[in-house]
């Protein structure tokens, strides 16, 4: 480790503030505080650790990184880099990029990478999201956990390293190619002009929009007007936070929707690997219809391509609505549930080779993209859908909205064990189906003096003492009345 790596490591353990790494190298990913968590010395030790446990060790020679737009990406990043070159691996650097561009390097070259970014978390925070080559994921059960043990061992003075040569470093600009991928795989040229507003929320968006829906990439014009908002890269998140999922993080693209007559709305979170959608009323479209709306698009073109339905997989998780396996029977394909998070769907993807899957939260995951999630190509799958036909948005998603949804809601319990019984124990006799895919799923599918059908998910959190609920019905005074009934057991009152 060079010199000035130990000695600002010495001189931290001195002050009795060691890195204790097990607090931010979370089940997925690293996020962390800057810089009292994550720091130079912590990157530095992460990219050695990366460099031995994963690409070494399966017989990679490279990895390529980029980082968002925050002010302490690019040192980060480039400390990471320095790690992993030390251990004799090849670093190739794509600077400024969202997390679905840095995938689309790692799938298209074929190398390890890592991702410096906290997603929508507050300015003080940064991450890494890390991958095999092929974009392929590295939770804390594929490697993560491995890597954050080593690294340890590193910063305390007590990991052994292989030696060898220093690894050679480039810097390769990919954003053409990349958005010359996507236009290849979605083609927006054909459809009707449509005016739209996106909201980057200051975040890679702003990079990567232009160069996609634009002509910045050297790529003919399309029939789409785009009204910028917040494109301005900047990692403080000046007009709001750049996390779509919370309703207040809207507002700004709703009103500018109506404002300007806008065909729709589109909004990404900081990396610009989720996208959110507001229909021409500046009313925002359920992950779940574009789940299912996506998933008769890439059905359709299987098909086309000569494929039965039966032989066309599609990927949902368990708090998906309901409506999206009903949507994907009815084309004739597989609706293939798995558990919530992104590795979960992507490792279920790959072993039914689905051409697609969606999560609540706005991750969409593609075959053609390496089974990789990406906001962007889910966002041009949309306006495609849109500009095929003559009429408004909302019209167009009316057919994939038939249930009502409470959306996420968290607890703070001290025994969620405890909490999830009594659940269980309360829909005892109302003729529920259960199972524990991922938590605690009851389904009534509506029958003797209660036929509405609803259902719910408890599932508790793997990091902090909630327990979160999803609640769906037919009809909103039933999704109400179980959310309540449920609430009040959960935090007993």
């Amino acid at each position: 480790m060079p010199a000035a790596h130990v000695a600002r490591q010495r001189a931290s353990r001195v002050a009795g503030v060691p890195h204790q790494l097990t607090d931010f190298v979370k089940a997925y990913d690293v996020r962390g505080l800057v810089p009292e968590q994550l720091d130079v010395d912590v990157a530095w030790a992460l990219g050695a650790a990366f460099a031995e446990v994963v690409v070494a060790r399966e017989g990679g020679t490279g990895c390529v990184i980029g980082h968002d737009m925050r002010a302490t990406s690019p040192e980060l990043s480039q400390a990471f880099g320095t790690g992993v070159a030390s251990r004799g691996v090849d670093v190739t650097h794509i600077g400024l990029a969202s997390t679905d561009q840095l995938y689309f390097a790692s799938g298209s070259l074929d190398l390890a990478g890592a991702m410096f970014t906290a997603s929508h978390n507050p300015a003080a925070y940064n991450g890494i999201k890390l991958c095999r080559p092929g974009a392929r994921p590295v939770g804390q059960d594929s490697g993560l956990a491995e890597v954050r043990d080593l690294a340890q061992e590193i910063l305390d003075g007590t990991g052994e390293l292989r030696r060898s040569d220093v690894g050679a470093t480039t810097d390769r600009d990919v954003l053409a190619d990349y958005a010359g991928f996507l236009r290849g795989l979605v083609d927006l040229s054909g459809g009707r002009p449509l005016t739209v507003v996106v909201d980057a929320g200051n975040g890679m968006a702003g990079h990567t929009v232009p160069a996609v829906l634009g002509t910045q990439a050297g790529l003919p014009e399309l029939p789409l007007t785009i009204i910028p908002l917040y494109f301005e890269l900047d990692g403080t998140f000046p007009n709001h936070e750049a996390n779509p999922l919370e309703p207040e993080n809207l507002r700004d693209l709703q009103a500018a929707v109506v404002e300007h007559g806008a065909d729709l709305g589109l909004a990404f979170d900081g990396d610009a690997d989720r996208c959110f959608v507001v229909d021409e009323r500046g009313e925002p479209v359920s992950p779940s219809a574009i789940t299912a709306l996506i998933a008769t698009r890439e059905v359709a073109r299987e098909v086309a391509a000569g494929r039965t339905p039966q032989d066309v997989a599609i990927v949902h998780n368990v708090i998906t609505s309901a409506q999206v396996p009903e949507v994907i029977a009815g084309l004739g394909a597989r609706a293939v549930r798995t558990r919530v998070g992104h590795s979960f769907i992507k490792g279920e993807m790959a072993r039914a080779d689905a051409v697609f899957g969606g999560e609540h939260s706005a991750h969409y995951y593609f075959r053609d993209f390496w089974f990789a999630d990406t906001g962007m190509l889910a966002a041009m799958h949309v306006l495609a859908a849109l500009g095929e036909q003559d009429g408004p948005l909302s019209a167009l998603m009316g057919d994939y909205t038939a249930y009502v949804a409470s959306g996420e809601i968290n607890s703070t319990v001290d025994d969620q064990a405890a909490s999830t019984e009594a659940v269980r124990a309360w829909a005892a006799d109302k003729d529920v189906t259960v199972d524990e895919l991922d938590g605690l799923t009851l389904t009534h599918a509506g029958s003797g003096n209660d036929d509405t059908m609803w259902w719910l998910n408890l599932r508790a959190s793997n990091t902090e003492p909630l327990l979160r609920l999803n609640v769906e019905a037919a009809d909103a005074d039933t999704m109400a009345r179980v959310r309540d009934d449920v609430l009040t057991i959960v935090r007993g009152s």
